[in-house]
């Protein structure tokens, strides 16, 4: 027979209860008034699957003890929470299981949000969004009609990372192995149409951005680096003639080696 200590910790209790007074009295709720110094805290939004996992657990634990002990150290924090619920791995998922994409994908978000208040973490609740409401994507679809207006918005075909499960593009950084990250199917290589950014223009702003990030790893600001794309180099001109000598338009081409120029033998 075992007996249970008056004095004991009863997690389940003491947890709800705290949780129950964090609620009623707004204890995570930015106030915008305040003259505090302010602190933005924002983790990648968890996609909506339909439970959480330890992955989630910690990144989230991460980000609440940074969120907390600004706090405490007299920050004004904000620390919202929101759902990546749009694109076809929630529609897929929805045919899998025989239901409305939005009907499950309401579900997930409600049973998510449950399993992520119950671990305490302070967050701004009066703040949450789903990326597949109206009231979130029509900012997504002014800024890329204000894109498309600028020329800075184009379609051309090009090479992808096509997941035959997800039935999407995967960026290389999604393929594993030759695999896709989430569904682990074998990745296929396709020419279809894309939307593309001119991302390249703001090369040097973007380079400059990355100088001024304290405290960023330099592993991920070479990361940056490498995505953003920018090489110091030279273009250089190549003569070309038909069989007969005549002159044809000049090949150009982009090298960051100027200097093994001499061993060129082929061009194309």
């Amino acid at each position: 027979m075992s007996t249970v200590e008056p004095n004991a910790y009863d997690p389940q209790q003491v947890e709800t209860s705290a949780q129950q007074f964090w609620d009623a009295t707004h204890a995570f709720q930015v106030d915008e008034t305040s003259d505090k110094p302010k602190f933005y805290c924002l983790s990648m939004l968890p996609y909506p699957s339909g439970a959480l996992h330890m992955g989630h657990v910690r990144n989230y634990t991460i980000s609440d003890v940074v969120s907390r002990y600004k706090r405490m150290t007299g920050h004004n924090v904000m620390q919202p929470m929101g759902w990546d619920a749009f694109g076809l791995p929630a529609e897929n998922a929805a045919i899998k299981n025989k239901t409305a994409p939005a009907k499950w994908t309401y579900a997930n978000i409600d049973h998510m949000r449950g399993q992520l208040k119950s671990l305490g973490y302070a967050i701004d609740w009066s703040r949450e969004f789903a990326t597949c409401t109206p009231e979130y994507y029509v900012h997504e679809q002014r800024m890329f009609t204000r894109l498309m207006r600028k020329g800075l918005a184009y379609r051309r075909n090009a090479v992808v990372n096509w997941d035959p499960i997800d039935q999407t593009v995967l960026a290389n950084e999604q393929v594993i192995d030759g695999r896709g990250w989430r569904s682990g199917a074998l990745v296929e290589k396709r020419e279809i149409p894309q939307w593309f950014l001119r991302i390249t223009d703001y090369a040097q702003e973007l380079l400059d951005g990355l100088d001024q990030l304290d405290g960023w790893p330099d592993s991920v600001k070479t990361m940056q680096r490498n995505w953003i794309g920018r090489s110091e180099g030279l273009e250089i001109q190549f003569d070309v003639r038909d069989t007969d000598g005549a002159p044809l338009d000049p090949l150009r081409v982009f090298t960051t080696r100027p200097d093994t120029l001499m061993g060129v033998t082929f061009v194309s």
